[in-house]
């Protein structure tokens, strides 16, 4: 079987590949938050409660993780080319399903393929890189895979509110075929063979977690994102509430947070390549540190917006190096590690929002930000004591 390098080294065009790729997720990250801007339009189109769509999003997040956790291990055997390209023609189907969707089971069968595309693509996705480009530029592409994951991130909400105001919901969602259409045909041009060997045993997302490395990385994983959106799901009521922006000011103060996230996933892919392990320590204390000053001037404006706007270079900057680190620590069983990862972030995604909303209600903004600051120091140790066991399994 061809290893990835071996595969790589006979690859022409990877760049051109990687960009397909940027394009797909954007898609689908894009399709993924649809939903937020256009709740009421969906709600009342469907006679459902707003509470009821809002379901859609966490759909996807349950089959993300169900399909993250099995899809290495199911898919043994296929070809890597002809997995991602059946998972963008899922997508293209997602967008029709939810587009024409008569009722509510038919909206959410939709909404469940898109989580399954998501856990699929982001499984495999530093693995696919791997077999795209040189070593020493899987830091940078795996950068650019997820500035496309921060532009979409950051343009979903007002890009559906915008088409849902002229061309209706169902045509907001409708978008997403062409598009994915688009993408399907520049990977079908791009991507070369990606064989997968079926007689090859891996020890599929949970098997993984035998390997010390990778319970430590997880842990660290888990806390990092855990106590991100124990802050980050409540800056809207923050900036609200304490600082106490109006709604053009907010949303400047939140576009200029998603601008620094699309400059932190530059940022670090070119800080990984000179130091993973720093990078990994690092970028969680200066989110702690970033936390506990919030806590301190959340009152006054401009030091608060530029707070945040640090925020989100980091925040959104950090998950490259998270990646890499997949690629680095489980470099001949990256989908499995890929499939840890995105399990471990969905999870602690929601505990860390669910967590910090009952100490928001309970306790205030103080409360939730200074958690959230504890969680990220304990993600800083857990960082370093990676890049320790790193280091001795690099000695043997």
């Amino acid at each position: 079987m061809p290893t990835p390098t071996d595969v790589r080294r006979d690859t022409r065009g990877g760049w051109s590949a990687v960009f397909a790729l940027t394009l797909c997720v954007s898609t689908l990250i894009a399709s993924e938050f649809m939903p937020v801007s256009i709740l009421s339009p969906i709600a009342a189109d469907l006679h459902l409660t707003e509470g009821a769509v809002g379901q859609a999003i966490s759909v996807s997040g349950l089959f993300a993780v169900l399909t993250s956790l099995s899809i290495a291990t199911l898919s043994r055997g296929i070809d890597r080319r002809t997995l991602l390209l059946g998972l963008t023609l899922l997508m293209l189907a997602s967008g029709l399903i939810v587009a024409l969707a008569p009722n509510f089971l038919i909206f959410m069968t939709g909404r469940a393929l898109i989580g399954i595309v998501i856990g699929g693509f982001w499984s495999m996705s530093a693995a696919t890189v791997m077999r795209l480009v040189p070593e020493d530029q899987v830091p940078r592409a795996l950068g650019l895979l997820n500035g496309g994951n921060a532009l979409a991130t950051t343009i979903a909400a007002p890009l559906g509110s915008f088409l849902g105001q002229y061309i209706g919901w169902r045509g907001a969602f409708f978008v997403v075929v062409p598009l994915a259409a688009v993408t399907f045909a520049w990977q079908w041009l791009t991507l070369p063979a990606m064989p997968s060997d079926r007689g090859t045993k891996t020890d599929g997302a949970l098997g993984v977690l035998r390997r010390p490395v990778a319970r430590t990385g997880a842990l660290a994983v888990a806390l990092l994102f855990a106590g991100q959106f124990a802050l980050f799901t409540y800056v809207r009521p923050f900036l609200e509430g304490v600082t106490r922006l109006g709604v053009p000011a907010l949303s400047l103060v939140l576009l200029v947070m998603g601008a620094g996230g699309l400059f932190g996933t530059w940022l670090f892919g070119r800080l990984v390549a000179r130091s993973m392990s720093a990078t990994l320590v690092l970028a969680p204390i200066a989110l702690a540190t970033i936390a506990v000053a919030l806590v301190v001037v959340g009152d006054l404006a401009m030091p608060t917006a530029a707070l945040l706007t640090l925020w989100g270079i980091v925040g959104t900057g950090v998950p490259v190096a998270w990646w890499t680190w997949v690629a680095r620590r489980f470099p001949d069983d990256a989908e499995a590690g890929g499939g840890l990862l995105v399990t471990v972030v969905q999870l602690a995604i929601t505990l860390g929002a669910a967590g910090g909303g009952l100490l928001f209600d309970a306790g205030g903004y103080r409360a939730a930000f200074l958690t959230s600051a504890a969680l990220l120091a304990a993600a800083a140790v857990f960082a370093a004591l990676d890049a320790r066991i790193g280091r001795a399994g690099e000695r043997r």
